[in-house]
């Protein structure tokens, strides 16, 4: 699969999240039960604007936050608090396919910024599609959203128009 990588500035995007640490094997059974956590909450809380989850890797040792979008704040509950996605720089693609595949697009994002000259600044997120039935039968438009954090200023061009195409097998 070839992926686009894109260089935007983002402004930090509000999120309600549980806290979590898994091992990699982990994450397709952590991820859902977490945001299950969260709907929960938020229902129960009549949240209007709830948007898409949100998986939050805060470090290589799979520290994560793992929620939904909000437009609105909302009263914390138990282990359920408020957070937000990092902004600033980023280097981002979108990943059409199966969880399972999406390691793909984040080593195209890695493999583009160590040719391009960007230094990962630490958390990358993933922000999943709403679910879609079609996707039930075909997991090929199953859409995520992958971004890394980048240092600021790091001495390669700034320009958020610049683009690259990274082909993963």
């Amino acid at each position: 699969m070839e992926y686009k990588v894109r260089l935007e500035q983002l402004s930090s995007r509000r999120l309600a999240v549980v806290r979590r640490r898994a091992a990699s094997q982990e994450l397709s059974k952590v991820v859902p039960e977490a945001c299950g956590v969260v709907w929960g909450v938020i229902r129960s809380q009549k949240i209007s604007g709830a948007g898409r989850h949100v998986a939050v890797y805060l470090d290589g040792q799979i520290n994560l936050e793992v929620g939904v979008e909000l437009d609105a704040p909302f009263t914390e509950y138990g282990e359920v608090i408020a957070s937000g996605t990092p902004s600033g720089p980023v280097a981002t693609t979108t990943h059409y396919g199966p969880y399972g595949q999406l390691h793909h697009a984040h080593e195209a994002i890695r493999q583009w910024c160590r040719h391009h000259g960007y230094t990962l600044a630490g958390p990358s997120w993933e922000i999943y599609g709403h679910w879609k039935d079609e996707w039930n039968t075909d997991e090929t438009k199953i859409c995520t959203d992958i971004y890394y954090l980048l240092v600021a200023d790091n001495g390669s061009s700034a320009d958020p128009d610049r683009r690259g195409n990274i082909g993963t097998s």
